[in-house]
């Protein structure tokens, strides 16, 4: 187009000169430079499609690696502030569109229109390949230099980052927000947000003010550079060195020149800083999770044949100076229920943890039918059990996908479902919604039904009948329903479960001794075990909790 706009200027010129009237090629010309004008804006408007269409597709998939990832990492690793740390980079490039392809096709087409221009420089004269480097190598080097300053920034931040997300969270969430009313939190909120977020600032204004000023420095050395080339094209012109169009075209070359190599210039420094970020993407989604890979692996049996036992087993976590679990010992019969007592801290849950291996115990072995559990490839062992914990999780999805996820291969089985909700109770709350089944629950999206914490609690335990595992865990699945609802709920479970294996944790004991065995915990020590009347006869822990529980109700 440059080329043609000389041409264009020259004719003219030549038209004046002489008297001409022959305008063909004048049209001929404008015409060219027309269509030139027309192939670049549809070129660019390509380009843009592309590279929003690209942005969506990486954001898209980055995001689903990410989620199948994270499902491989050790419950221990998600629960170190370090490893959170590595994780929370990660996620950081997958919720915005990465620019670092369209930067890196940008670069090429930039490239060939530079290289045109450059022939045509060097064609005229040399020297202005010379003044064009001084002009724009400084600033490249500046930007090089502070891009990689901004990520260390944002790097040694993670932290402090991930503190400001979390005080957003709990200042404006429906979850906390009955607390912060009621507490007066707002203001200690907002002031311990205020605090991070002002030093944050601090640091980041000291690098962006230094960052500037060194910009507009180097930029009025581009800028000298610049200028001078365009006095010595002018000099030529009026010296009758180059026509009025050779003029325009050399003016235009240089100036054209310029903003492109900076363009360049300044793209590779943000393909630098975005190649800096996203290999914190890639060094999380390369890293190797797998444990216990020492043992040889055989398949997981489809069914329980005798006995899951804990032996010799104890247990640290990560970090942590004192044992939660010491020395466990103990059989667990096939069709036998085993329920779980102690104080709070005695070890019960983390015990479940490591039977269903979220943990690894650190000391002695956990064997199914006499096999080591080491053997069993984990996702497939994990399958081999249905687990209710007292936090589960509330999906703010339908009732029906809520009830599902105990077995979501049979999220469409809607039979199977209406039945795990019979079992639970459950239905008695779906049938007061006005959607029934296909309720949105929670009060996060539109038309969304708020439950209580007892109804949620009965949602949940029909997960626990949707599944086909062997062995059933329920770690207080009941805690937000009144005595007479849990003893109907465990009543109902234990009828229902009658050839399967399960181990309950409650601290009702109405519920306990409905248990086959009662394994009492103390101290991550196994204190007692057997049915409610041996324990009792007992006289230890089991009979004194029992005998307190049994006062308060009468």
């Amino acid at each position: 187009m440059l080329w043609v706009g000389k041409e264009i200027i020259d004719e003219v010129i030549s038209l004046i000169n002489n008297n001409g009237s022959e305008l063909f090629r004048l049209y001929y010309l404008i015409g060219i430079e027309f269509a030139l004008a027309i192939f670049s804006d549809i070129f660019n408007r390509l380009i843009s499609l592309t590279d929003g269409l690209l942005g969506d597709l990486y954001s898209n998939k980055s995001s689903v690696k990410l989620i199948q990832k994270t499902s491989q990492v050790e419950l221990a690793d998600l629960e170190d502030a370090d490893f959170y740390d590595k994780l929370e980079r990660a996620r950081r490039q997958t919720t915005s569109r990465v620019s670092l392809m369209s930067n890196v096709l940008s670069q090429m087409q930039d490239i060939i229109t530079v290289v045109s221009l450059i022939s045509a420089l060097i064609y005229f004269y040399p020297i202005l390949i010379v003044l064009l480097v001084i002009s724009i190598i400084p600033s490249f080097a500046n930007e090089l230099k502070f891009s990689k300053s901004s990520y260390s920034l944002q790097r040694s931040w993670t932290t402090e980052r991930r503190e400001l997300d979390y005080m957003r969270m709990i200042g404006a969430s429906d979850v906390t927000a009955k607390e912060v009313k009621l507490f007066g939190l707002a203001d200690f909120i907002s002031n311990s947000f205020e605090k991070i977020a002002d030093k944050y600032y601090e640091a980041n204004k000291k690098l962006a003010i230094s960052r500037t000023i060194w910009g507009g420095v180097f930029h009025i050395i581009g800028d000298i550079a610049y200028y001078g080339a365009y006095v010595f094209i002018v000099i030529k012109a009026v010296s009758g060195f180059v026509t009025v169009g050779e003029l325009t075209f050399l003016a235009g070359s240089f100036s054209r020149l310029r903003n492109q190599l900076q363009s360049i210039f300044s793209r590779f420094s943000k393909i630098t800083e975005s190649a800096l970020y996203l290999q914190d993407y890639f060094d999380f989604i390369d890293a190797e999770f797998s444990a216990n890979e020492d043992f040889e692996k055989y398949p997981m049996p489809k069914a329980l044949m005798h006995s899951i036992e804990f032996r010799n087993v104890s247990f640290s976590y990560p970090q942590a100076d004192k044992a939660v679990l010491k020395n466990i010992s103990f059989k667990l019969n096939k069709g036998e229920k085993l329920a779980l007592v102690g104080e709070n801290g005695a070890g019960k849950t983390t015990l479940i943890k490591l039977l269903l291996r979220l943990y690894e115990p650190s000391e002695g072995t956990i064997l199914i039918d006499n096999v080591d559990i080491r053997h069993y490839p984990k996702e497939e062992f994990q399958q081999f059990f249905g687990a209710i914990f007292q936090d589960f999780v509330k999906y703010y999805l339908t009732a029906k996908i809520n009830i599902a996820v105990g077995n979501i291969d049979e999220v469409e089985n809607d039979e199977r479902i209406i039945s795990s909700a019979v079992n639970a109770l459950a239905n008695e709350v779906i049938d007061e919604l006005p959607e029934g089944y296909e309720q949105g629950l929670g009060k996060r999206f539109k038309k969304g039904a708020e439950l209580s914490g007892g109804q949620w609690q009965k949602i949940a335990l029909a997960r626990a009948y949707m599944s086909d595992a062997q062995v059933i865990v329920l770690d207080e699945p009941t805690s937000a329903l009144d005595a007479r609802a849990e003893f109907d709920v465990f009543q109902r479970f234990i009828g229902l479960t009658k050839d399967r294996t399960s181990i309950i944790i409650s601290h009702r004991f109405s519920t306990v001794r409905m248990a086959d065995r009662i394994l009492v915990l103390k101290d991550g020590n196994i204190l007692e075990i057997g049915t409610h009347e041996e324990l009792m006869n007992n006289k230890q822990l089991y009979s004194e909790l029992f005998s307190l529980q049994a006062a308060g109700y009468q």
